[in-house]
Order: C-alpha cells, then sequence, then structure tokens
C-alpha cells in the first residue's frame, strides 16, 4: 500500500504557473507507473502526465510544451510543473500510482483554479 498527499494547488493568473507535488508515504524507486489526473465537476477525470520508472513521460495533448512531470526518488515524491497556466486547466488535480496486482492508489486531490 502507500499514502498519497498533493500540495501546490492555488489561484493563479492565467500564463502564470504552479507546481503540484505528490509525496508518497513509501519508497517510490520500485514503483513504476505515477502520474497526475484532473477533473472537473460532473467530467470524467482526464489523464495529465505520467512517468515510468526510468523516467520516460507521456502527456495529454492538451498540456504538451506546457506541463513537465518528473520524480525524485530520493524523496519519494513525483511533481508537475505546470506552466502558461490557461482557465480551461482549472481543476482538481490527482497522484496516481499504479501498483499492479496491489492495486492502485490515489490522493486526495489539489484544486487549481486558473483565472482569466
Amino acid at each position: 500500500q502507500v499514502q498519497l498527499v498533493e500540495s501546490g494547488g492555488g489561484l493563479v493568473q492565467a500564463g502564470g504557473s504552479l507546481r503540484l507535488s505528490c509525496a508518497a508515504s513509501r519508497s517510490i524507486f520500485s514503483i513504476n507507473a505515477m502520474g497526475w489526473h484532473r477533473q472537473v465537476p460532473g467530467k470524467q477525470r482526464e489523464l495529465v502526465a505520467t512517468i515510468g520508472r526510468r523516467g520516460v513521460t507521456d502527456y495529454a495533448d492538451s498540456v504538451k510544451d506546457r506541463f513537465t512531470i518528473s520524480r525524485d526518488n530520493a524523496k519519494n515524491t513525483v511533481y508537475l510543473q505546470m506552466n502558461s497556466l490557461k482557465p480551461e486547466d482549472t481543476a482538481a488535480y490527482y497522484c496516481h500510482v499504479d501498483l499492479g496486482s496491489v492495486g492502485d492508489y490515489w490522493g486526495q486531490g489539489t484544486q487549481v483554479t486558473v483565472s482569466s
């Protein structure tokens, strides 16, 4: 099992930046699939970015070239650097970990609000 705690959300003007952090309760060194998702009320949760154990990343088309996902295994933390934020990026952002047969785990979410 793993517990995930997100932080770093807030209110920012369009064009601004935020960095989200996801701190895990155990070592993430051996965890392959980690990522960030987001959800707007009334809509399905959508994948934003993922990062593998070797640092391979993947992004939703809507955030490519603006968001960067990274991981610091020494700190058991995954980050999401968000630049050039747009009002449509407003959502609750959730950290996600896939532990394979053990199951997958979610954080409690952190709200990001981008004003126009």
